[in-house]
């Protein structure tokens, strides 16, 4: 019998939703499908006003987490029967959500959308929630993936990052002698794109072209690195909370160039990993990139000048840059259906193991 799962990740981009199908054998990954679907303009629309701190509507968040596990299905009946697959051949569903709040430091993160219906609609198992019971561990939720990285990415020869790039960027530390080092860096795409946005109407800086027109403002770079959050020692992470344009566009002063500002913005996300991997894991052998930033070719290409080394990308590992995450969540549910601790508390900085995720039966 197969040992098939899916993943389902909506990421602090607020892109869309990623979904793959993947059979595991043992230690090695056979991805058999993967599909996204974007979210329309006033879906995303509403997923930010729902996420900022000033909105507190209980029931427009449920309705809308309703709404993500409605078109979740969809995404998952498509798969299935493309690929000719029973849900019967379907162990269970690794099921995010999309995060509209980060608060660990309150004990809890919310993630919305519906495992139950979920379940309901595709008499499929669902795991979810998969951050709180870390976090009232005393961990941090977050970042989930490091242990998913360890388990697909190591080398007995190499110490590696795994940078993925997403809303926020993240590292896992991977050493070939096993120790497993995972926090967030600071903004990924986030704030870059929220600013392409509201200034260029475009979704994201296709390539990083708009912001290799412009020049560093220096005085506000220098200003945003001395944010406390770049200064704290992990286990840390962060989110739209902190991170967010009403942020970002206080180090501004007015009249400057859009451009510049877009430069600026993708130089806090450069120098801010720059910076984590100097302080945190200097010894890195390889680095390899996945999440949205990765086709950011101008980001990249600054990454490399800064670290002076090559990067890499995580298909040379087996598992293309877009669908990393979805591939983890599928891992997580594997392990909490197989009853397997699947935190890190020496990354999330919870007082022991715990098997995480909430499983809502067929």
């Amino acid at each position: 019998m197969k040992n098939l799962y899916f993943g389902v990740m909506s990421g602090t981009s607020l892109d869309g939703i990623d979904a793959i199908l993947i059979e595991f054998k043992g230690k090695t990954i056979n991805i058999l499908d993967f599909a996204q679907k974007k979210y329309n303009p006033t879906y995303k629309k509403a997923f930010l006003n729902i996420s900022s701190p000033k909105i507190n509507d209980l029931e427009q968040s449920y309705q809308l987490g309703l709404e993500h596990a409605q078109i979740t299905s969809q995404i998952i009946k498509k798969l299935l029967k493309k690929n000719k697959i029973s849900k019967e051949e379907v162990v269970a569903i690794g099921y995010h959500g999309q995060t509209i709040r980060h608060r660990p430091e309150k004990s809890y993160s919310i993630q919305i959308g519906s495992g139950h219906l979920l379940a309901e609609h595709l008499n499929i198992s669902v795991v979810s929630d998969f951050r709180n019971r870390d976090i009232v561990a005393g961990g941090q939720g977050a970042p989930l993936v490091p242990a998913f990285h360890q388990t697909f990415f190591s080398s007995k020869k190499h110490n590696r990052i795994i940078l993925n790039i997403g809303g926020i960027s993240n590292i896992s530390y991977i050493r070939g002698d096993g120790k497993l080092i995972g926090f967030d860096c600071g903004p990924g795409n986030i704030l870059m794109d929220s600013w392409c946005q509201k200034n260029f109407n475009k979704p994201f800086d296709n390539f990083g072209a708009i912001a290799k027109q412009g020049e560093i403002i220096d005085s506000a770079l220098t200003t945003m690195l001395k944010t406390s959050f770049f200064k704290k020692h992990p286990p840390k992470s962060t989110g739209r909370e902190l991170f967010n344009l009403t942020w970002a566009e206080k180090f501004f002063q007015r009249g400057l160039k859009i451009q510049d500002v877009q430069r600026t913005l993708l130089e806090l996300t450069s120098q801010s990993i720059v910076n984590s991997i100097q302080k945190f894991c200097s010894d890195f052998d390889e680095i390899y990139v996945c999440g949205g930033g990765s086709k950011n070719k101008f980001l990249i290409q600054n990454l490399q000048e800064k670290l002076q080394r090559p990067i890499s990308f995580t298909r040379q590992l087996g598992i293309p840059e877009q669908q990393v995450e979805a591939a983890a969540f599928a891992w997580l549910a594997k392990t909490a259906i197989e009853k397997k601790k699947n935190n890190s508390p020496t990354i999330s900085g919870s007082k022991g193991e715990r098997v995480l995720g909430v499983i809502h039966h067929r």
